[in-house]
């Protein structure tokens, strides 16, 4: 979870992998269409798309009886699998972990992964296991000097002045790391202020001179020429030495392999073969397995992250030699040291990420993939934290990975989505939740507005971060915790579990993850745009031109691919859309290198590709001045520049200067969204479409995830294009897994438009298909286009209107008849204020995994944050709100804010549940005696009872803030018709 610090893009040869890759294991193919849904489908969603955790163990202090009690409680939480992770950043005295009895991939370790993968066999789950010790993937079976070990490029330097003669040590490397080290290279280069820039020494790269033979005995003897100040510069290649974070997890202390050669994906495999894959793992992993996961790839250096033979191999796959540009890649502290004339050296720098890219995307991701496939499990990735082709790695991958925390707007996800859908690829993954100092006060209501725009940019897998195993060594209450203590303080995220008051409600929120996950995986993807890259970098949070800033609020979708990419069997045109079969996109979109100071860039087998998208009359829009076009790397541009003039010839062609002027081109092309409304809005969208079925998923929510200013409700129509002539809408609630189909729509050449109504945050899915879709009676009724009742729905085969006022409304059928109900007097709106309130207050037990309830009860004459009322002002835990109505007629009561979780009884009897971002529920005539009963999080009770930790958290305001609105309403059957 770092800050992208290094970037390239894989292979050409690697392309090939992409295409013929075995299918994964575990998943059918995405293009394949889906079944005709039926009622069950959405209500009660299968296991496989049930939400995940990742599930924290402190190493192997572990007891498989617990094991097997916690994978039962996420079963009974309606999870659908669990990551096993070795992670225990908040153990400060790591003497206590005792790696070698209990350390990851030990006989302690492997009991419990077998227990877990018993039981979760037994329950229906599915288990994950990550790669190595906590992450980047290490090996206790190498040190840093072992061929497999991650390796650096270090650089030291002296400067010798024009005709003088330098003799003494081969300057030695100017950031320190490991002493065993071997010289690679020595070169001499002349300064040239010219190309200085405020961080870097310019040199003259024509002046560039070998100097390796004259090395005797770690000496050497070298007069500069006469003319110019020169710079002695000496290349050393070593072991880095990193280790997994939060170590030590293994004895042997385990160190990170060379993560851009097969020997160190090689070391991986061997040890897991040696080790940790006993009989009974393998013969459970058969049942219980889904994936071996990786972390983000965080290959920490201050030097230049290295690989043995990357010379010869540079040379093989760009064409000339690396060694003269060594001086203008070389990093210290991550920080560039010299530079040739501008375009030059970023040109020399593309070609060593590009490089380094391909050799990771080879032999890491691919061979492990391959190896994964080979014991019936999945790979699943987080591919970033390198400056590689994060596109292209989410093709390799079966399931490609991103997270809440380090992503910065949706664009992020977007990358990834693209290399998942070109590829055929199922699951988009998201780490969610990981937020920095959010430990035991993240509410579910953040959480969800945090997921809600990442379904629409493509996710379709929640991984919660995370889950903790119940305790560890010196954890204190409520049990161990991954992440917190962190650095003394609150940590990252949550541990949900039973050691919170919400889990009580638990099964209310996963029911949700997975309503959306199936609609998310139904079918094929569909995008308007895709939007072509030259470098893949991704958690950079760099958008696309127009449509990020512009397209997206008026309704566009789009993805991002790479060169790569276009080789896959799927990126072909046919019937003016590339990758008919799969996001069917309408056009291709490239601008400037927006990591390459915008430079128009691009390969000549790219520019060759787009010829023939071009003449199989695929709509292209160029932002910029391509007329100068150059070759990404260092090479000449004669050929590119041709192809670029021939491109810009034809007739499903378009350049603009301007980011304003691509919407035009766009429209002049005969290009227009699947979704379309009349002013900007922050709707965001994503369709998926099976069969004759399109599905659309909606949510009220933002590019980032902090909009400033915030978000407001929308409320506005929108036109949805559809597959079938005939298709009807359905709405498909998550919440409640109830599908009606919908009852006041238009239809035109361009589709179905409804009015769509959403709070900040809120999610909705339509579905479009034939009549009678879901198992609705519905039928072949007519629909409402026009009505000024307050709602209009279907009763069974019957047509209602609703209304809060009295009075005559009018509706117009699709039919052509008119239609009017008269509704009679209404009771008045009113506020529910008086509450009988009954708290279970959670506090530490006698033993750190204990809970104790105190229980406090309340009369209330008006609803108030807990934090307001003396007596709960430091409670977390579950409370009920009571009060007793009699109405007249039936109701809608919005509860207002809540803080954090709900449910609602009337009468006794549980209602479905309650959308936190919109919690409302019906109430029906007569007596009416309402429980709500609201959990928390667990902040407020830590910041007094664990001060030293907790303490610095502010007061968070709980429980039922209302204010509690009754909405009386009557309904009437559409019964007196005019012509």
């Amino acid at each position: 979870m770092t800050d992208l610090t290094r970037r390239g893009f894989l292979a050409l040869g690697a392309t090939a992998t992409l295409a013929t890759s075995a299918a994964s294991p575990a998943s059918a193919s995405v293009f394949s269409p889906s079944h005709r849904p039926g009622a069950e489908w959405f209500a009660r969603p299968r296991r496989a798309v049930r939400p995940m955790v990742r599930w924290w163990w402190p190493d192997a202090h572990v007891d498989p009886a617990e094991i097997r009690r916690e994978i039962d409680q996420l079963a009974d939480a309606g999870f659908g699998g669990a990551e096993i992770a070795a992670v225990h950043h908040s153990i400060r005295d790591k003497s206590v972990l005792d790696p070698a009895g209990h350390g990851w991939g030990g006989r302690a370790w492997n009991a419990a992964v077998e227990a877990a993968l018993d039981q979760a066999a037994k329950r229906g789950l599915t288990i994950d296991l990550t790669i190595g010790p906590s992450w980047p993937a290490a090996v206790p079976t190498i040190t840093p000097e072992s061929e497999a070990a991650v390796k650096e490029l270090a650089h030291g330097s002296v400067t010798v002045a024009a005709g003088t003669t330098y003799t003494g040590e081969v300057p030695p490397p100017a950031i320190s790391g490991r002493t065993e080290r071997r010289l690679l290279l020595v070169q001499a280069a002349r300064i040239d202020p010219a190309h200085s820039t405020r961080d870097e020494t310019g040199l003259d790269p024509g002046s560039v001179r070998d100097l390796t033979a004259q090395v005797s005995d770690g000496r050497i003897t070298w007069t500069a020429p006469a003319e110019g100040e020169w710079v002695l510069i000496s290349y050393w290649e070593r072991g880095s030495g990193q280790k997994p974070e939060s170590g030590p997890h293994t004895a042997p202390e385990a160190y990170v392999v060379d993560h851009f050669s097969r020997a160190g994906t090689q070391a991986v495999i061997d040890h897991w073969e040696s080790a940790l894959l006993t009989p009974a793992i393998r013969r459970l992993l058969k049942r219980a397995g889904g994936a071996l996961f990786e972390d983000s790839i965080e290959i920490e250096s201050d030097a230049l992250p290295w690989t043995p033979g990357l010379l010869a191999e540079f040379e093989r796959r760009r064409g000339y030699a690396l060694a003269p540009f060594l001086p203008v890649i070389v990093l210290a502290e991550e920080d560039q040291v010299y530079a040739y004339e501008a375009v030059l050296t970023r040109h020399a720098r593309k070609d060593y990420w590009d490089t380094i890219s391909e050799l990771f995307n080879e032999h890491h991701f691919t061979m492990l993939r391959d190896w994964a496939h080979s014991l019936g499990l999945e790979l699943r990735a987080q591919p970033y934290g390198l400056r590689t082709d994060a596109i292209a790695s989410a093709a390799i991958l079966d399931v490609a990975e991103g997270e809440s925390l380090g992503f910065k707007n949706l664009d992020d996800y977007r990358c990834l989505a693209g290399g998942r859908d070109l590829a055929g690829r199922e699951v988009l993954s998201c780490e969610a939740g990981a937020y920095q100092g959010g430990a035991y006060t993240t509410t579910w209501d953040k959480l969800l507005r945090t997921m809600g725009g990442a379904y629409a940019a493509g996710l379709n897998q929640t991984v919660l971060h995370g889950f903790s195993y119940a305790s560890a060594p010196g954890a204190a209450w409520p049990g161990f915790a991954a992440f917190t203590p962190y650095d003394g303080k609150a940590g990252y995220a949550e541990s949900w579990g039973p050691r919170q008051p919400t889990w009580h409600h638990i099964t209310d929120i996963s029911g949700y993850f997975a309503r959306i996950h199936q609609v998310l995986r139904e079918g094929v993807p569909r995008a308007d745009v895709a939007v072509l890259r030259q470098t893949g970098y991704t958690k950079t949070g760099i958008g696309a031109g127009w449509f990020t800033a512009s397209g997206v609020p008026i309704g566009w979708t789009h993805q991002f691919v790479t060169e790569p990419l276009l080789d896959l069997p799927a990126a072909r045109v046919a019937r003016g859309r590339l990758a008919p079969d799969g996001p069917a996109y309408k056009a291709l979109f490239l601008e400037g290198d927006k990591f390459s100071s915008g430079e128009c860039t691009m390969t000549v087998a790219v520019a060759r590709r787009l010829l023939e998208y071009a003449g199989a009359g695929l709509p292209i829009v160029l932002l910029g001045d391509w007329s100068a076009a150059s070759v990404p790397g260092v090479g000449d541009n004669t050929r590119l520049r041709a192809m670029v003039a021939e491109l810009l010839s034809r007739p499903t062609v378009r350049a603009v200067a301007a980011a304003a002027d691509v919407p035009a081109a766009l429209d002049a092309l005969g290009v227009r969204p699947d979704v379309r409304y009349a002013t900007a809005s922050t709707l965001l969208t994503a369709r998926r479409v099976a069969g004759d079925v399109d599905y659309y998923y909606l949510c009220n929510g933002k590019h980032v995830e902090n909009p400033k200013p915030p978000i407001a409700s929308i409320d506005h129509e929108i036109t949805l294009a559809r597959t079938s002539g005939d298709g009807v809408p359905y709405l498909l609630d998550p919440w409640t897994g109830r599908v009606e189909r919908a009852a006041r729509y238009t239809v035109d050449d361009d589709g179905i438009r409804l009015r769509v109504t959403l709070r900040p945050g809120e999610s909705a899915i339509v579905a479009i298909g034939p009549p009678g879709l879901f198992g609705t009676r519905a039928g072949r009724l007519p629909h409402v286009t026009a009505t000024d009742a307050d709602v209009v729905r279907y009763d069974g085969s019957s047509l209602v209107v609703r209304a809060s006022r009295a009075g005559t409304y009018t509706s117009t059928l699709s039919d052509g008849r008119t239609v009017t109900s008269v509704i009679g007097d209404v009771p008045q709106p009113s506020e529910l204020s008086s509450w009988r309130l009954r708290v279970e207050d959670w506090r530490p037990g006698t033993a750190p995994g204990e809970t104790a309830k105190t229980i406090h009860e309340l009369l209330l004459d008006r609803l108030a944050p807990w934090s307001d009322i003396p007596d709960l002002a430091d409670v977390s835990g579950v409370g009920t709100y009571t009060c007793e109505i009699t109405l007249d007629s039936p109701a809608v009561l919005d509860l207002g804010e809540i803080t954090d979780t709900c449910r609602v009884r009337v009468n006794g009897r549980r209602l479905d549940p309650v959308d936190p971002l919109n919690p409302v529920v019906e109430l029906g005539r007569g007596v009416n005696v309402i429980e709500v009963e609201v959990a928390t999080p667990l902040g407020n009770r830590l910041r007094v009872s664990d001060p030293e930790v907790y303490g610095g958290l502010a007061r968070q305001p709980y429980g039922l803030i209302g204010p509690a609105r009754l909405q009386p309403y009557l309904e009437k059957p559409l019964t007196q018709t005019h012509p």
